[in-house]
């Protein structure tokens, strides 16, 4: 099999719009029918959990320098990833998660006891990505008017990444890089009066000795912003609408809350808010049955991943006794999110307060909700019945 780069026949087109409709379906189907599959648009795609884990846990062979940018500490491999990922982590451990929690807690009671009960909501455009918008802002330590700039960057960024439009998609992040620079400004020249939160303390972090450079520090808050504001409204429409059409479900989670973080993981598992993330081959290497060259893109599809039958028996059931290790949902390995902590407690948050507020969550027969097209996951329109 010949598979150099230009030569390579594709075995599917992911932006077809059968693929569109239900990518959860499609990613089923090609992990039994083309595990490791060839397209114009994403390259090499991977949907077998074996094959992912091979793939992830082989940084020699398989590099996160996938971009032309720099990506801190997403785009590097060892071993210059580890002192920027040990900057990172900091920002996320158990002392920073307990600071931040009372007021994460605070964002989604106040936006649930928003919410007309009872009654009729659209939950992405009403409850989920307001309380992304707004919870990013408070973990960040941002002013008021970033919310209005970040929903705005969410909408451009997301309108250019579908239309394949890279003119539009350099404009709008350098924008937001310029929105960010802006905030480090004023955080500098208020010295010692600077409000002691994340946004202050990466710009006190240092790597190798030196002080992390505007442009490292730009990319470490890209990724965190794009990474929590898609990913986390997705991930409260994906439970909610779960929830709604499972009901005893949400009356076991209503019975025993201790249950709620391991269901939610589980939910996400089968219905995950991020679908793919990418690799490059820096050899020839042989991966499923195909070979592949060097130099080329690797999809690893989380969303196919999540859901292999070899796995997870009866996977597109919520069982709560499965081996959470198994799970890929925050990956696996040296690259594991390391987000997953504020992740976890923003959705817990987030679903809670939901529970709370409303006695019960249902679908709507006559306003069926509306898929997410790649890269997004989720839903794009989630409406329900609050009771």
């Amino acid at each position: 099999m010949n598979t150099a780069r230009h030569r390579a026949a594709p075995d599917w087109d992911p932006r077809a719009p059968s693929v569109q409709r239900d990518q959860i379906a499609a990613y089923d189907g090609m992990r039994i029918r083309c595990p490791v599959a060839h397209s114009d648009y994403l390259h090499w795609s991977i949907f077998r959990h074996a094959d992912v884990l091979r793939v992830i846990g082989d940084h020699e062979t398989f590099s996160n320098r996938v971009s032309q940018h720099l990506s801190v500490p997403n785009g590097m491999d060892p071993p210059q990833h580890a002192a920027f990922r040990a900057i990172v982590e900091r920002h996320f451990d158990a002392t920073a998660m307990a600071t931040f929690e009372p007021a994460c807690r605070r964002i989604a009671h106040k936006l649930a006891a928003a919410l007309p009960v009872p009654g009729e909501v659209e939950l992405m455009r009403d409850f989920a990505h307001p309380f992304a918008l707004e919870v990013q802002c408070a973990f960040m330590g941002w002013p008021g008017w970033m919310r209005d700039a970040l929903a705005d960057w969410m909408r451009e960024n997301q309108r250019a990444t579908h239309s394949g439009d890279r003119a539009a998609m350099r404009s709008v992040a350098e924008r937001f890089d310029a929105t960010l620079r802006r905030l480090f400004d004023e955080r500098r020249a208020a010295g010692a009066a600077a409000p002691d939160d994340a946004t202050t303390r990466l710009l006190r972090e240092r790597v190798d000795g030196r002080a992390l450079t505007d442009e490292e520090i730009v990319s470490i808050v890209r990724n965190w912003t794009a990474g929590e504001l898609g990913t986390i409204a997705a991930a409260i429409g994906i439970v909610a609408r779960r929830l709604a059409v499972e009901p005893t479900l949400q009356t076991t989670l209503r019975a025993d809350r201790s249950l709620l973080a391991p269901a939610i993981d589980e939910v996400l598992r089968i219905d995950p808010p991020l679908i793919a993330n990418r690799r490059v081959t820096t050899c020839p290497v042989r991966l499923g049955e195909r070979d592949i060259a060097a130099g080329e893109r690797i999809s690893v599809m989380w969303a196919g991943a999540n859901r292999d039958e070899a796995v997870f028996d009866e996977p597109d059931r919520v069982r709560l006794d499965r081996d959470p290790a198994d799970n890929l949902l925050y990956g696996a390995g040296i690259h594991v999110c390391p987000g997953a902590p504020l992740a976890r407690l923003e959705l817990h948050a987030a679903i809670e307060a939901l529970l709370e507020r409303c006695a019960v969550l249902a679908p709507l027969a006559d306003r069926p909700p509306h898929r997410a097209g790649y890269p997004a996951g989720g839903w794009d329109k989630v409406p329900l019945q609050l009771g």
